[in-house]
C-alpha cells in the first residue's frame, strides 16, 4: 500500500489486465523477486484467472479479463541501489525491454535512483530508490 504525507493509506492494491497470464507470471516472478516480492495468489474468481504479487499480502494483481490495461507506468520502491540494479537485470533476463538503465535521475530529484523496463504488454515498470 502507499501512504500520503500524513501517513494515511492511499490505495490497497492495483489490478492490471494483461494479454498472457503465463508470460506475466514468469516475467514478474523474476523481476519482482529482486525487490523482495513473491507470487502471493494464483487462483480463479468467477471464472477469471488471476495472480498477485506482494511482500506479505496481495498488492499487485494481474488478470486476463478484458480489456487489456495500459500501457501503464508502475514503480516499485527498492530498499537500495543494488536492488534497483538486480531488478533491472532480472527483468531484462525475463524478457523485458530496456527503457532506462539503472542510474541517478537528478531531473526528478537529487537522490532518485531508478531503472525502467517495458514488460511483455508494453507497460513501463520501474524500481526506484532514494529520498523524495
Amino acid at each position: 500500500y502507499t501512504q500520503n504525507s500524513q501517513g494515511k493509506v492511499m490505495f490497497d492494491h492495483i489490478t492490471i489486465r494483461v494479454s498472457d497470464l503465463d508470460k506475466t507470471r514468469k516475467f514478474y516472478s523474476n523481476a519482482l523477486a529482486a525487490l523482495g516480492y513473491r507470487l502471493t495468489a494464483d487462483q480463479e474468481y468467477g471464472g477469471v484467472k488471476v495472480i498477485a504479487f506482494g511482500k506479505n499480502r496481495n498488492e499487485t494483481w494481474f488478470t486476463t479479463d478484458r480489456p487489456v490495461s495500459g500501457p501503464l507506468h508502475l514503480a516499485w520502491k527498492a530498499e537500495s541501489k543494488e536492488q534497483v540494479d538486480a531488478f533491472y537485470e532480472a527483468a531484462i533476463k525475463a524478457g523485458g525491454k530496456d527503457n532506462g538503465k539503472p542510474g541517478f535521475r537528478k531531473e526528478y530529484h537529487e537522490n532518485y535512483y531508478g531503472a525502467f523496463v517495458f514488460d511483455p504488454d508494453g507497460n513501463n515498470i520501474e524500481a526506484v530508490w532514494g529520498n523524495s
